[in-house]
């Protein structure tokens, strides 16, 4: 044994990769800096300097664009093209995500059946026999001068109050940060690693300078709270929020690279062998960002081409035709008033449940609508999640809560214009827990107190009576409470819709052929100071 010997170990991490592999916009065909192909080109280059570097995924790999979709659905039966890149970087294992739910537990376990590398997520067991469901809760990995890394992965417990039932059945999900306590305390006794990773598909509920709460304390992230309260773990991994940190929190090294493969997280750990072993010397995080100057890696192109372009070929099937203009021009104005793009959305929700009430979001910034012809890529592009309907029964006064919950989205500004809440914005964009209504009338004063904005509420003309019951449709998100709107939790669900939105729209548009737009200015928001 060498006193004083020296060794670097190397952790690379993606997280919320979402889909990404090639570098291409699926709405315009364009050049992007992002996903798998361009991380590929630094895990190599990082290779050649550590080859015992070790590589690690941090979840929601498989759910995220049209590619993806395709691969989910009309690709279904072959090799999962993400779960083929993974296999070909020789990665060291993965954790389960949240996304990774959204297709079924069929496809999921196809995905990790295909894996060439372990699946992690200790929390997440069979609820017959309280076992890891998918397989190991972590891996050991000995480095080559006899440095033992231990790997524990770990996932939100919060995603039954998101999923489709039907995707999880069987599955109990444990608190994360009980999860935690209780294998990182296994590991260190019966393992007795030199490192502790833990991997958690999971973001940090507090800021990470102040302590202060940063959303809701809910349980859905709980980072801070591993960092600040549990004690043995050397690195800590997060992800969920696809945030950029690279830091270290109550001694704990922290990393979270983004989303859609916008960067690579790396983790240097310097040991030094002392009498009694080997010892952390020096810990550092780093965020490596992709850019022009990092070229696509051309094995995982070739790999992945044939999907890519059987994916492209089949998002420029033309589906149907708007008469009219459904286009967005601008968020914000698209959520201040009722649009006929959000219109569209609702009549296809009522239309598919065969109810006349609905509500649903506009799911991010960068959906375009539509006009003039449209194809799967357009359909795409607008509905990204893998959203199926649920109707509930609810109350008006379940309606009226609901709404005033939705309109704490807006802030009126200094210069008194309308403008987004900050905590919709920080720590993590939350523009799709903003709802919009058809078959009620309804009006928002957001120059009003927070629960005090709901200044009008109307069926037909008639007041929503608190008592009154309405059969409602709604995204299964929303339906099982995500995006706090606890008021839908333990409701009566009169029926499910088993087909995601973007088919369902789809349907929607080849049942028409021509779909005309438009608008019955059934809601908006206003400033009214008076």
């Amino acid at each position: 044994m060498k006193i004083n010997e020296k060794f670097l170990c190397e952790i690379m991490v993606t997280s919320d990769i979402h889909g990404h592999i090639q570098p291409v916009d699926y709405r315009t065909r364009e050049e992007r800096h992002t996903g798998l192909a361009k991380i590929a080109t630094l895990v190599k280059a990082a290779r050649q300097q550590a080859p015992e570097l070790l590589l690690v995924d941090n979840g929601d790999l498989l759910q995220g664009t049209p590619f993806s979709y395709f691969s989910a659905t009309a690709g279904k039966e072959q090799l999962n093209p993400a779960i083929a890149v993974l296999n070909e970087l020789n990665y060291d294992a993965a954790v389960l995500g949240n996304h990774e739910f959204n297709y079924g537990l069929e496809l999921l376990r196809k995905a990790v059946s295909d894996s060439s590398f372990p699946w992690l997520s200790a929390g997440i067991v069979d609820s017959g026999t309280n076992k890891p469901a998918f397989g190991k809760p972590y891996v050991i990995r000995t480095l080559n001068p006899g440095i033992k890394v231990a790997l524990l992965g770990v996932t939100t417990h919060y995603i039954p109050n998101w999923e489709n039932p039907a995707h999880i059945s069987g599955l109990t999900f444990h608190d994360a940060l009980g999860t935690v306590k209780e294998w990182a305390a296994h590991i260190r006794k019966e393992e007795k690693p030199d490192l502790l990773v833990v991997a958690y598909h999971g973001g940090f509920e507090r800021d990470l300078a102040t302590g202060e709460p940063a959303e809701k304390l809910t349980g859905e992230n709980q980072g801070y709270a591993i960092c600040t309260e549990l004690e043995g773990i050397d690195v800590l991994i997060t992800g969920h929020q696809h945030r950029f940190i690279a830091s270290e929190l109550g001694g704990v090294t922290v990393i979270q690279p983004g989303s859609n493969g916008q960067a690579v997280g790396k983790i240097s750990i310097a040991f030094e062998r002392g009498q009694s072993g080997w010892v952390i010397a020096e810990k550092k995080a780093a965020l490596l960002r992709l850019d022009e100057t990092i070229a696509a890696d051309s094995g995982i192109l070739a790999l992945t081409q044939e999907v890519e372009e059987r994916t492209q070929n089949w998002l420029d099937q033309p589906i149907g035709q708007v008469s009219g203009d459904m286009t967005i021009s601008n968020p914000l104005l698209c959520r201040s008033a009722d649009h006929p793009f959000i219109e569209f959305m609702n009549k296809v929700q009522m239309d598919a449940a065969g109810v006349d009430v609905s509500n649903a979001a506009l799911l991010n910034n960068e959906s375009e609508g539509f006009s003039g012809d449209v194809t799967m890529r357009d359909i795409l592009t607008n509905f990204m999640y893998p959203n199926t309907l649920a109707v509930l029964r609810l109350s008006g006064a379940d309606i009226r809560a609901a709404l005033e919950l939705t309109a704490a989205y807006f802030q009126v500004n200094e210069d008194g214009k309308l403008d987004v809440n900050p905590a919709y914005m920080e720590p993590k964009p939350q523009h799709y827990n903003y709802d919009m209504w058809e078959g009620i009338e309804y009006e928002l004063n957001a120059a009003k107190p927070i629960g005090e904005r709901v200044t009008k509420l109307l069926r037909n003309g008639q007041p929503v009576l608190d008592d009154e019951l309405l059969d409602v449709v709604m995204n299964n998100y929303r339906a099982a409470g995500g995006g706090d709107y606890e008021m839908y939790q333990g409701k009566q669900a009169v029926r499910e819709v088993q087909i995601d939105m973007a088919e369902l729209a789809a349907q929607y548009l080849q049942k028409h052929g021509v779909v005309e737009a438009t608008c019955n200015d059934n809601w908006r928001v206003v400033i009214d100071a008076q």
